[in-house]
């Protein structure tokens, strides 16, 4: 009997088998059902994000209604009870090294960031996911309110998610920051919020260099005026002194104006090569984690959750961004235009569709059309 693989199995497949099976043996504890190890949890968290499914009996519901097809998932019909008690009991450091793999395969194939030069180039930042306080009581933020903070690294290089590191939202960002490991050389961009001298001196120390906005009360010691062409925006370029704890830090401080809104900006890095007016521009790239933060909120499951433990949220979190990265992947691999956004909304519509992903992504236009399959022009009118 011939079988043509689904939408959804053709994008599992992109994850090596042999990848599972590692992760699978590093965090086995214990007796673990053989008909619903980690894998099978994973694809059943995958399935729920990729169909858009808004809680647990919806999400298996939708899943029964595969049928045959679940053979060729490698899974069999799934118990509530089942499915929540591993989600509920078993590590979240599976799926979270699933999303480190995920990154290591999917780096080399990402384009790289539209700068000159060539060391990495990263930005880091926090958003607030909130939760309803009674139904979440482990994450309570304030008085009547509950929430978690995702705490990421994005990659300039194809603008995907190389770190995230889930806390309570009442979680100060700079204590994230602190653990941090980045590549010798690369540079990292991030808002006021992380601003800690202590925590500069250690990234100067590991030849890791950052760009971040200075504060409007910071305290310092002109060293050094620098050269500048008005014409590029950049007002001033400084080289400055701070102490902090009785050490001192030599910085450089940019000002800057933008042409289009008229304000100014004043940057602090550490980094005393690049030009004035690329430091501004570096920081101005920032915005990509801004975009990345809400096609995930808008697209991804992370606002509503299947399960109400820590333990849950966590792991169909980390399953989210796995997905993100799939998904992503693909994009690179086609070298198409289209946003991850764009191909999570055609992956949606004809997830249970037996038509390659190439002919999803790049739609023809064949004698007879298929009318039951969403192509990309119907999807942009």
């Amino acid at each position: 009997m011939s079988h043509h693989n689904t939408l959804f199995s053709q994008t599992l497949s992109l994850i090596p088998r042999h990848v599972f099976q590692k992760l699978e043996a590093r965090h086995k504890t214990g007796r673990i059902s053989r008909k619903f190890g980690f894998k099978e949890q994973f694809t059943v968290m995958a399935f729920i994000q990729l169909a858009a499914r808004r809680s647990m009996r919806d999400g298996l519901r939708a899943l029964s209604a595969a049928g045959s097809r679940l053979y060729h998932w490698g899974l069999k019909p799934v118990a509530r009870s089942t499915f929540a008690d591993a989600n509920n009991s078993r590590p979240v450091g599976f799926f979270k090294d699933l999303f480190a793999e995920m990154y290591a395969l999917c780096a080399p194939k990402a384009p790289r960031h539209g700068f000159r030069f060539k060391c990495k180039l990263y930005s880091m930042d926090a958003t607030v996911i909130s939760l309803c306080l009674s139904l979440f009581p482990w994450a309570s933020f304030r008085k009547n309110k509950a929430g978690i903070k995702m705490n990421t690294v994005l990659d300039h290089d194809g603008h995907i998610p190389v770190f995230a590191d889930i806390t309570k939202a009442k979680t100060h960002e700079s204590r994230m920051a602190k653990s941090l490991s980045l590549p010798k050389g690369s540079i990292v961009t991030f808002d006021k919020g992380y601003i800690n001298y202590a925590w500069f001196r250690l990234l100067g120390e590991k030849s890791i260099y950052f760009v971040t906005r200075l504060k409007n009360n910071a305290a310092y010691k002109l060293l050094e005026r620098r050269p500048v062409n008005r014409k590029t925006g950049v007002s001033s370029d400084h080289v400055i002194e701070v102490t902090h704890r009785g050490k001192t830090l030599r910085l450089r401080r940019i000002g800057y104006r933008d042409a289009e809104t008229g304000k100014r900006y004043e940057f602090l890095t550490n980094h005393f090569r690049l030009s004035a007016r690329t430091v501004a521009d570096i920081y101005k790239e920032r915005w990509r984690i801004e975009i990345f933060f809400r096609e995930i909120k808008q697209n991804l499951r992370i606002k509503s959750f299947v399960g109400n433990t820590e333990n849950a949220v966590l792991i169909q979190i980390y399953t989210a961004l796995t997905v993100y990265l799939l998904l992503a992947y693909q994009k690179f691999l086609c070298k198409i235009g289209l946003s991850v956004q764009q191909i999570f909304q055609l992956l949606t519509l004809n997830l249970l569709g037996t038509r390659s992903l190439d002919e999803l992504l790049n739609p023809r236009t064949p004698k007879n059309e298929n009318s039951c399959y969403l192509s990309l022009l119907g999807l942009a009118a």
